[in-house]
């Protein structure tokens, strides 16, 4: 009797260890860390954010929040090459937040974006939170770090042009 509770009990773990991993991989959110002090990340962020609805902005908290926005068309459109059918309407909302550490003695900045992302089928549903496929938090922190490598090369040119105006005097 012994025996068979331990083979059931090895059983159900490893079954339940498939679940578990499906749910932490769903629920992974999009992070990057960049060479960059917290200042220069968070300059990086408001650009690229700026092009949204902020309902929430604090520097020193490290954190931004955007209002509900509109994006069933985006959501429809992804949607007509496959099997599930459109719906009435679709919002997200983006969270960011940026923390300040240090790597090798180097300060570093690490950004997390979360989205929020709801769908209404029909009227007598409501609002139904689905996750999202992860690429618009990809594509932003894309862009956080092109405009941190721009920021960092205009840098190094204006203190090579430094040095070689006082190489010159």
């Amino acid at each position: 009797m012994k025996k068979i509770c331990i083979i059931l009990f090895l059983a159900v773990s490893c079954a339940s260890y498939e679940n578990f991993r499906q749910i932490t991989e769903e629920f992974e959110m999009p992070s990057q860390t960049y060479k960059a002090d917290f200042t220069q990340t968070w300059q990086a962020v408001i650009q690229v954010m700026k092009r949204f609805d902020l309902a929430y902005q604090n520097q020193e908290a490290g954190k931004i929040k955007t209002r509900w926005m509109d994006n069933t068309l985006q959501v429809n459109f992804t949607d007509a090459f496959g099997s599930a059918d459109t719906v009435k309407a679709a919002e997200f909302k983006l969270m960011v937040n940026v923390a300040e550490g240090y790597s090798y003695g180097r300060k570093v900045s690490k950004v997390t974006i979360f989205k929020r992302q709801r769908v209404e089928n029909d009227f007598l549903q409501g609002w139904k939170e689905v996750p999202t496929d992860g690429i618009q938090e990809k594509t932003l922190l894309y862009r956080i770090g092109r405009l941190i490598e721009n920021d960092n090369m205009l840098k190094e040119i204006d203190k090579a042009r430094e040095k070689e105006l006082l190489e010159d005097f």
